[in-house]
């Protein structure tokens, strides 16, 4: 049955607060050493994954305006707050982290500034790539099997979401100085 866009109260939006809700424990239970965690690695898991969970639940009831906040929210709080956790353990590099962020943060401004104009800016396919690279880069550093022995894998992984951060912000700015232009074509 299809979900009214403006309802708050939905099953995907259930998944999503929760998704936000837990992110404080995940951040908890990442190990002060960097040879990975078990628990850690099944909770970050879980949380992942129930990303693609409210994501199908979203796109078979109906998207709602809240949901299309949410989730984007929930995935920025649970990677950024994973990364920066990972930071301050010495697991993973300050750098390749801030220049996420940056770009995080320089696009939610963007999409708020734009929102107000009453364009709204879906996440691009290579955003979305950009997210599944930053899962799997803090995924594999928490799992025991690759946390130690295969570093390497783990921080190309993290290098390459970068990279995707890198473009899909520019894809982004991109965007904005088309829509800028279509917007002012428009203007009376």
């Amino acid at each position: 049955m299809p979900v009214d866009p403006n309802a708050l109260a939905t099953w995907a939006n259930l998944i999503t607060v929760s998704r936000i809700a837990l992110s404080p424990v995940m951040f908890l239970v990442i190990p002060d050493s960097n040879e990975g965690s078990w628990l850690a690695f099944g909770l970050w898991f879980v949380l992942c994954a129930s990303d693609g969970i409210d994501g199908y639940l979203a796109r078979r009831h109906g998207t709602t305006s809240s949901g299309a906040f949410l989730d984007p929210l929930a995935d920025k709080v649970l990677v950024l707050g994973a990364m920066f956790t990972l930071v301050t353990k010495d697991v993973f590099w300050i750098l390749p982290v801030a220049i996420i962020a940056g770009r995080e943060f320089i696009i939610s401004v963007y999409r708020t500034f734009v929102a107000s104009k009453g364009v709204s800016i879906p996440a691009s396919q290579l955003a979305k790539w950009k997210t599944l690279f930053q899962q799997l880069a803090v995924g594999f550093a928490l799992w025991p099997w690759f946390a130690v022995d295969y570093k390497w894998w783990w921080v190309t992984l993290l290098w390459i979401a970068v990279g995707l951060a890198i473009v899909s912000g520019a894809q982004y700015l991109w965007y904005s100085r088309i829509t800028e232009k279509a917007l002012a074509q428009t203007a009376p």
